[in-house]
Formats: structure tokens, C-alpha cells, sequence
């Protein structure tokens, strides 16, 4: 690892026209054959440094050295030719094209056709220099699969590998592993090291602070749009780190062992057809118990939104049977049932959860809007009632809001989740189906989040957490069930799965026991 640093931001600000301040004047270094973690809660500043630094956004004032050169960045384009590249955590590939065609995109010059630039001696030029860059950096990659077709892992290393074959010695990943199994993380990082061996730099932008310390040599922290902390990872640990993050100690998610009640869901044979016609539920039995907490694992796109969606009332199953609280569900909507004590707290709040334009007192009621207790004759909303129960919510809820009047989308992403939360489980439901209920939000808001959850749990209600999070549905869980293919591969109780075990069925591999 060089001494000296090769990317110097010095004194960084910046500042959006509608006056909102994302940095206050930061500081930050990489070196050449090393891995920099970047750590910080929601809105602390973390994707909009790295944003300036892979030419997205212009900063308002400081400076940029690279090489010992200051320069000016107008667009991705001129970070590139000096070395510096972006792998976004939402992936910008055409599903239809090969990997070889993915990463020549962008590569033509102005006098050459993209048709032309695709032809087949092009691409197989490409290919050859791909192969081999792909084995130098520890990358396996089928180049002429389309990448609709390559797991989600495989379709990391194509934005990976595009991105080296422009050259770059600095890496930025931005949430690299949010969508990867146990084991694709473990490929991940080994293709990290490799690039560390040949002197190649990466910035690592992550919330999980147990994936940060594994794979980073230091850490920097931001809160509030300054650094608040720079540690040698070989010193750091989660509680170290968590209280840089947050700005004091964060107290662990604890729950006890206790004995379930009767089934609150009983599904049977279940069959859900998804958008594009194929089987996504493939036969799916299972219950979900009083006084327990059921987690599915797996990665998304195997089944979950589809199976959420037929037990919340979204989707028509195709075959099998519902049961909730012993009543047949088919035919009920949402609104049907809610009364028969449902909750759901939907996987994105805000195209599922939220009215943005709403404020957050119509919010509040949300789907509850026709109750008596929020009503005057003929039909009209009670707004001294609206206000009352929101202002309880919002207090209950720890939602932080400027006002009631406030329109949801004004509010940060934890603030939101919180909203929905509350609003959800202020329905006093004998069953509570959240799906990724924490994806996205920041230390202190998924720990107050899973605490309710637990805490719906201890109260006897039944609770089916769908989440992507392998160390969330192990930390909450009495039972897991990991989902494959529309199929469960392996359910029982926690204790009885290592983190190995679950990791390998996340990725199709069904165990012999």
C-alpha cells in the first residue's frame, strides 16, 4: 500500500439549491491498494461525497486532488479517465444484452454506430481482454449470457468488471451487498482482496458494521455531513463504530425464548402466479403461530413480494388455501382483512405504504378512513378525532416531523417507516406480515423497529417477517423458514440452522439432513 495518499478531498461542502447542507467541510483520503469502509446513517452524508468524487454531482466548495493533481469533475466521464469508478447499489444493465455488450456500452466513440460497435469481431475483442481481466480480478462471469438471465450476485461482477475495463484504480461500491446470499459476499470479497493485491483502492459504503470490519483496512464515519470518526479497523468494533454513527451507545435487540400458541395463518398447497405468468409460489404450507416469529430468508425475487401480496389480500392465489384466525381468506381484500386482524407493513413504503403528497395526519388513518371513529354524519371526516389519534401516533411512534401538516415525502426514510409502523400496528392485529420492515433505514431506527417487532411478538400476536437480511431474520426469528425459487428449502427453529446453512440454501442448494 502506497504512503502517500492518491485521492485527497479536502474541505468538501455541499450545498442543494433548496438550501439543504449534505456536507459541512469534509476531509477524506485513499490510497492506492487499500479498502476504505465508509460508514454513516441515512442523510449523513456518505452517497453524496462519493457521488462528487465519481463526478454525479458537483461539490459547491473544497477540492479534489488525485495524483497530486487538482481536479474538476463536470461528469462520471472525467472521473473515469483518472481512474475513479462508481458501482451503484441499483444496477444500470440492459437484462436483454450479454455482459460483453453491458460493458462495451458507452465505450463508442462519437464516429463509430453502436450497431457497429457491437458487431461480432468487436465483441469478440473484447471478450478476449474481458477474460482475462475478469481472471486477474477473480471475477467468474459467463460473457455471452444475457444478463437477465445471471443472478443477481453475477450481475454485481458484470458492474464490477465494466467498470475495471475502463481503467479505474478506485472502486467506490454503494451498498454492495444488499442483495447478495452469505456466499456471494464471500466471492465478493475475495475478488476485493484480489484487486487490494494488485494495487487497486476500493471505498466500501455499507450500513452492516460486522461486513465493514471483515473486509475494510480503516474506517471513516460521517454524521450530519461531517466526519465524526477515522479508525484503523484492526482497533474497531461494532459498538466503537455504532456510537460514531449515532453519537452514543446503541443497545442490542434482546428477546427471550417463549412457547408459541395456536396457529394465527395457516397456509396450505399455495400456488401465486406473478406479473409476468409464471409460478412464483410453488406449493407453499406452513403457519405462522401465536406469540412467534416467523422469518423467511432469501434473496428477493424468489417468491416473496408474490406470496406477500396473496396473504395481504394484493394478488389471487391460483390454487392452495389461507386461513387466518381459522377463517378462509379467499376473495377478502385488504380492507376485509384488516377486520379480521391483519396487518402489513409493505416492502416499499413509498409505493405501497404511503400517500407521499398526504400529510401526516391523512397518513395516520390511511386505510382506516371509513371507521366510525374517524367520521361525522353523511360520511365526513372527523378532523379533531384525525388530529387526535395522529398527534398520539406520531408521539407513541417517536415519528419526528415538523408538524402534521407536514406532506410525508418531506420526511426522511426512517421517519416514514416509522409512520407506517405505527399506523399498522395501532390496528391491534392478531397478525403482523412485514416485509424488508428495516431495508434502507439507519442503526437507531432498525433497532426501535425490531424492538416493536418483538414486542408484537411478546404480546402473542403472530408475526411473518419477510426480509433480505440474513442477520435480522437470525437475530429476530423463532423459526426460519429460507425461500428458494418460490419454494421453501428448510424450516425450523433458528437455532436449529448455522448462518452457513441458511447462506447456502439462499442459494439453491437444498440440504441432506
Amino acid at each position: 500500500m502506497s504512503s502517500e495518499p492518491y485521492i485527497e478531498m479536502k474541505s468538501v461542502r455541499k450545498v442543494y439549491p433548496d438550501g439543504t447542507i449534505a456536507l459541512r467541510g469534509v476531509n477524506f483520503t485513499v490510497r492506492k491498494g487499500e479498502i476504505v469502509g465508509l460508514l454513516g446513517e441515512n442523510g449523513a452524508g456518505k452517497t453524496t461525497l462519493m457521488k462528487i468524487l465519481s463526478g454525479l454531482l458537483p461539490l459547491t466548495d473544497g477540492r479534489i486532488r488525485v495524483g497530486g493533481k487538482t481536479v474538476q469533475f463536470d461528469n462520471p466521464s472525467d472521473a473515469l479517465r483518472v481512474g475513479i469508478g462508481m458501482v451503484h447499489q441499483h444496477f444500470a444493465l440492459v437484462s436483454t444484452y450479454t455482459p460483453v455488450q453491458n460493458i462495451l456500452l458507452g465505450q463508442e466513440a462519437e464516429s463509430v454506430s453502436p450497431i457497429q460497435l457491437l458487431s461480432f469481431l468487436k465483441q469478440k475483442a473484447a471478450g478476449e481482454r474481458l477474460v482475462a481481466l475478469a481472471e486477474e480480478a477473480g471475477l467468474s462471469i459467463p460473457l455471452d449470457t444475457p444478463v437477465e438471465l445471471l443472478s443477481l450476485g453475477v450481475r454485481q461482477r458484470v458492474e464490477i468488471l465494466k467498470v475495471l475495463y475502463r481503467g479505474t484504480d478506485v472502486l467506490i461500491l454503494d451498498e454492495p451487498t444488499s442483495s447478495l446470499t452469505p456466499i456471494e459476499v464471500e466471492e465478493l470479497f475475495r475478488t476485493l482482496r484480489k484487486l487490494k493485491e494488485a494495487g487497486r483502492a476500493t471505498i466500501f459504503i455499507t450500513h452492516k458494521l460486522k461486513e465493514v470490519l471483515e473486509i475494510s483496512d480503516r474506517i471513516v464515519v460521517l454524521r450530519n455531513g461531517l466526519v465524526t470518526g477515522r479508525i484503523p479497523t484492526s482497533k474497531a468494533n461494532p459498538e466503537k463504530l455504532a456510537v460514531m454513527m449515532v453519537g452514543k451507545e446503541v443497545p442490542r435487540v434482546t428477546r427471550e425464548r417463549k412457547a408459541a400458541g395456536e396457529p394465527v395463518l395457516a397456509v396450505k398447497d399455495l400456488q401465486v402466479i406473478s406479473a409476468f405468468g409464471s409460478v412464483a409460489v410453488k406449493d407453499l404450507s406452513f403457519e405462522v403461530n401465536a406469540g412467534e416469529i416467523l422469518g423467511v430468508a432469501g434473496v428477493e425475487g424468489n417468491g416473496q413480494s408474490e406470496l406477500v401480496q396473496a396473504l395481504t389480500g394484493l394478488r389471487p392465489k391460483r390454487s392452495g388455501e389461507i386461513q387466518l384466525n381459522g377463517m378462509s381468506i379467499v376473495g377478502v381484500g385488504p380492507k376485509g382483512l384488516y377486520k379480521m386482524g391483519l396487518a402489513h407493513i409493505p416492502e416499499d413504503k413509498s409505493r405501497f405504504g404511503l400517500a407521499l403528497e398526504f400529510d401526516v395526519s391523512e397518513n395516520a388513518i390511511l386505510g382506516r378512513q371509513w371507521e366510525p371513529e374517524f367520521l361525522l354524519p353523511l360520511d365526513r371526516l372527523n378532523w379533531n378525532r384525525i388530529t387526535d389519534f395522529a398527534q398520539r401516533l406520531v408521539k407513541i411512534f417517536n415519528v419526528i416531523t415538523p408538524s402534521l401538516k407536514t406532506v410525508a415525502r418531506s420526511l426522511s426514510g426512517g421517519n416514514q417507516q416509522r409512520l407506517v409502523v405505527g399506523r399498522e400496528l395501532s390496528k391491534r392485529p392478531t397478525l403482523v406480515v412485514a416485509a424488508h420492515p428495516t431495508r434502507g433505514l439507519d442503526i437507531a431506527s432498525t433497532l426501535y423497529i425490531r424492538e416493536l417487532l418483538i414486542k408484537m411478538r411478546d404480546e402473542g400476536k403472530g408475526v411473518l417477517l419477510i426480509s433480505s437480511d440474513l442477520d435480522e431474520v437470525m437475530q429476530l426469528s423463532d423459526r426460519i423458514a429460507v425461500i428458494y425459487d418460490g419454494e421453501f428449502l428448510g424450516v425450523g427453529k433458528a437455532e436449529e440452522f448455522s448462518r452457513k446453512e441458511i447462506g447456502m440454501m439462499m442459494g439453491g442448494v437444498r440440504l441432506k439432513r
